[in-house]
């Protein structure tokens, strides 16, 4: 594999912003992830079925999708900082609501609150990160960020389920809402003004400005890309409730589970991140999506087996579909010009939650169960949907990368 440049560090500045701004992506990564451990509890404390669970779920999705689409018009007509600033109250009152939720339908109605602020909290993240850092950093920077997961899974997740199992599901909001008024108190203090953007030609009118992002081909080709890597993540929401009823594991070991795979995530993303800075970007992917198609229908078909099989099965599904991620953010960045950064990555942040929301509708048609503590049915069949999902995305994110290297 040959090298295509040397490592540029980071300055002190640049440092401190990566630390806040991941830590912004954990609290988001949280409140979305957690509703898949607590799935079980969630399901038998409200009364919620198997469909309507994946529907809670994909509501979070589509509403953050929505946000993000209605918000790419004006965007980028403001300053990073203040934009960044009004998303994340937005998503800190959303998530109090989901703490006060006493049923399936006011769940639901929080769950859309939460998506339409939290969802757009992401792809500003991304479009601050590819003002801040070089292309040459950016491999480094957002693998970072996407180590947000791991965090989530070694602390947040972790300890989100001992405070539901102990004290109920309505207080890990709680913990939430109290990491995220901290971490927008660094925020306000820690992040400079970002404005340069607004000094470069733009369209005036905000649906002017959209059209412009969605109509450029290059652009279009990165959305496809985005999209089928949306959906590619349809097996997560399902995974605690296949442990539990399908390899018949206990409440107790699922935080044992996402503690032990978040923890190597701690080492394999900080790698990726090297390797996608120090060599072809497309290369280091195409890696992870050759890993992917390999463990995933081996880990969706497991028999009962002992809990270090799953530990072992999950680090390695785990890192093979996150090793994906920080190359794609990193060639998806480079797509865009500068003034059309914050609408582009807002709308392919949109898309791929949107496309993610398509894939648990789509997944809670194929998997099903009899009763809440059933085994869950056609898990493998859904392996197998993203497998040929996760094929067919190397060739677009082929042809994203081929045009990067052409600007």
């Amino acid at each position: 594999m040959k090298k295509q440049s040397t490592l540029e560090k980071f300055t002190s500045y640049q440092r401190s912003i990566l630390i806040v701004l991941a830590l912004l992506q954990f609290t988001v990564i949280l409140d979305f992830m957690i509703i898949s451990p607590i799935g079980y509890i969630l399901t038998k404390s409200l009364g919620i079925t198997t469909k309507e669970f994946g529907l809670v779920v994909s509501s979070y999705i589509f509403s953050a999708a929505t946000s993000g689409i209605i918000s790419a018009g004006f965007i980028d007509k403001f300053d990073r900082k203040k934009t960044l600033l009004f998303f994340s109250t937005g998503f800190i009152i959303g998530t109090i609501f989901c703490a006060c939720a006493y049923s399936y339908n006011t769940l639901l109605i929080a769950r859309i609150i939460t998506g339409g602020f939290g969802g757009v909290i992401g792809s500003i993240i991304m479009t601050i990160i590819s003002d801040i850092f070089t292309p040459n950093q950016r491999g480094r920077a957002m693998s970072t960020v996407q180590m947000a997961f791991a965090a989530s899974q070694i602390l947040g997740i972790p300890l989100g389920l001992f405070i539901a199992n102990r004290l109920g599901w309505q207080y890990t909001f709680y913990l939430i809402v109290i990491l995220s008024i901290l971490v927008q108190i660094a925020v306000f203090f820690k992040l400079k003004p970002l404005k340069g953007h607004l000094n470069k030609e733009s369209n005036a009118q905000p649906f002017l400005h959209l059209w412009h992002i969605l109509k450029v081909r290059r652009h279009q080709i990165g959305f496809s890309a985005t999209i089928l890597l949306g959906m590619g993540m349809m097996l997560q929401p399902f995974i605690s409730i296949f442990l539990i009823n399908n390899i018949h594991l206990s409440n107790d070991d699922v935080p044992i589970i996402f503690l032990v795979t978040g923890t190597s995530a701690f080492f394999i993303m900080p790698l990726v991140g090297k390797l996608s800075d120090r060599f072809d970007k497309f290369k280091i992917f195409l890696i992870g999506s050759f890993l992917t198609i390999i463990i995933v229908p081996i880990y969706t078909q497991l028999p009962i087996v002992p809990l270090w099989v799953v530990l072992i099965m999950n680090v390695f599904i785990f890192a093979a579909i996150m090793s994906r991620m920080g190359p794609f953010q990193a060639i998806n960045s480079m797509i865009p010009k500068q003034e059309n950064r914050g609408a582009y990555m807002s709308v392919s942040t949109s898309l791929q939650q949107m496309a993610g929301g398509l894939g648990v509708v789509l997944a809670s048609t194929v998997v099903f169960q009899s009763t809440t503590k059933s085994p869950l049915q056609n898990f493998d069949i859904l392996g197998y949907l993203v497998i040929g999902i996760s094929a067919f995305a190397v060739v677009l994110v082929y042809k994203v990368s081929e045009l990067t290297k052409k600007q």
